[in-house]
């Protein structure tokens, strides 16, 4: 009797099937409801080696999201100095970042940032988490014109899989320790695994079963689901897919994560959203 595959042989065989019939463009989720997006954007610099914003700026407009997370969005060290043209986002796509005044020049958060359209920022938490790395979670509540409410964690865990763990573990403590609504966890998990010792089972624990894996990295052959949209309601996520266009798949090491969400799942967010100011973050 052969001995059972691994998981990730099982995902490298699963990943050869399917690379032979990628599209000629990516596929849009169908359905009516809130598009949000995850992208590890790569600082900007491609799999060819190409520092080239301009690509990742049209990625983000192929996806077309009403919400988008990025990762390493910023400079790694030093000023952290953001990459991306924000104020060509918003006049083009609609898209304004979450104004998290971490620095003069960065974009976001430890490189996280998140971008909206038609809403309004209730609360921004800025926290920092656990590890050797420098890392951090942008915690927020947007408020939709819709007059619907939705809670987003915009994060990058570490490398290492005892920090992710630990990271996890700081997460959700911070949920813990607020209101109960409607929430994603959003952002490149570095974790592919399942098991006792994966910072996504502690996920599943807290919010039970996780939406399906969709295999994201590297982009030019997607084996592994790096990137996560993970949601603390069962009926929340719709849907998901990895954004597979042609660009996608050279503008960064990651594609783009998207799902559509249930707006029946979201709750009444009180007050109109026009005139809402962005709270000071927390340091």
């Amino acid at each position: 009797m052969k001995p059972p595959k691994s998981p990730l042989a099982n995902a490298f065989l699963r990943s050869l099937r399917e690379n032979g019939k990628r599209p000629d463009a990516a596929v849009r989720l169908e359905g009516d409801g809130l598009r949000v997006a995850t992208y590890n954007v790569h600082k900007c610099v491609g799999v060819d080696g190409k520092f080239d914003p301009d690509r990742v700026f049209e990625v983000i407009r192929e996806v077309e999201s009403d919400l988008i997370a990025l990762q390493e969005a910023d400079t790694r060290f030093g000023e952290r100095t953001g990459l991306l043209d924000l104020h060509r986002l918003e006049a083009e796509t609609g898209l304004v970042a979450v104004p998290v005044h971490a620095s003069e020049r960065a974009h976001g958060w430890h490189g996280n940032v998140l971008l909206f359209r038609d809403g309004a920022v209730r609360d921004i938490h800025r926290e920092q988490l656990p590890g050797l790395e420098p890392r951090g979670a942008l915690l927020t509540e947007i408020a939709l014109n819709s007059g619907l409410s939705l809670q987003v964690v915009a994060v990058h865990l570490g490398l290492l899989r005892w920090a992710r763990r630990q990271q996890a573990d700081h997460i959700l403590s911070l949920l813990g320790r607020r209101e109960d609504q409607p929430t994603l966890i959003m952002g490149d998990m570095n974790e592919w695994r399942l098991g006792q010792g994966s910072a996504l089972t502690r996920f599943e624990q807290a919010f039970g079963a996780l939406p399906p894996a969709r295999a994201s990295f590297p982009a030019r052959w997607p084996v592994l689901a790096l990137d996560r949209i993970i949601a603390n309601r069962e009926d929340l996520v719709v849907d998901l897919a990895a954004h597979d266009s042609p660009l996608a798949r050279v503008a960064s090491d990651h594609l783009p994560l998207t799902a559509l969400l249930n707006p029946a799942a979201l709750i009444a967010g009180g007050d109109t959203p026009e005139g809402l100011a962005a709270e000071e973050p927390d340091a």
